[in-house]
C-alpha cells in the first residue's frame, strides 16, 4: 500500500485512536475500494452534527459493541464520509476538521478552499 497523503500532499496524520476511527479502524482516514462511504474527513464532531446525523438515519451516538463502536460524543475526532460532511455543510452543521488527518481523496469531492473554512 502506498503512503496516504493529506489534502496538502503531506503524509496523512493520525485522526484518532480514542475512539479508534477510520474505515480500517487504524486511527487514520484511509480508504479502500470497499469503503462505499469514502470515510476520508477527520472531523471533530459536535452535538449539533451528531443530532443531524441521527435525524438522517446514521446514529453515531449509541454504542454498538458488536462493531467495536463506542458511540461518539462532542469533541471526539472521527473519520466521516465525505458525502455526509458535504450534506452537513449545506445544512450549516458541518463540524470542524483536521486537514492534516483528512485524506487527499476529499479533494475529489470538495475544494481545498471549502475545507480550509472548517479547519481547526
Amino acid at each position: 500500500m502506498n503512503a496516504s497523503l493529506d489534502v496538502y500532499g503531506n503524509p496523512l496524520e493520525n485522526c484518532s485512536c480514542d475512539p479508534m476511527t477510520g474505515y480500517l479502524r487504524d486511527g487514520f482516514c484511509n480508504t479502500i475500494s470497499a469503503d462505499s462511504g469514502t470515510h476520508v474527513v477527520c472531523a471533530i464532531v459536535t452535538n449539533e452534527f451528531l443530532e443531524y446525523s441521527l435525524k438522517k438515519g446514521n446514529d453515531l451516538i449509541t454504542p454498538k459493541p458488536q462493531w467495536d463502536f463506542p458511540g461518539l460524543k462532542a469533541g471526539d475526532k472521527w473519520c466521516l464520509c465525505i458525502s455526509r460532511w458535504k450534506e452537513a455543510e449545506k445544512a450549516t452543521v458541518a463540524p470542524k476538521i483536521d486537514l492534516n488527518a483528512t485524506h487527499q481523496l476529499a479533494l475529489e469531492y470538495v475544494s481545498l478552499e471549502l475545507l480550509q473554512q472548517y479547519s481547526i
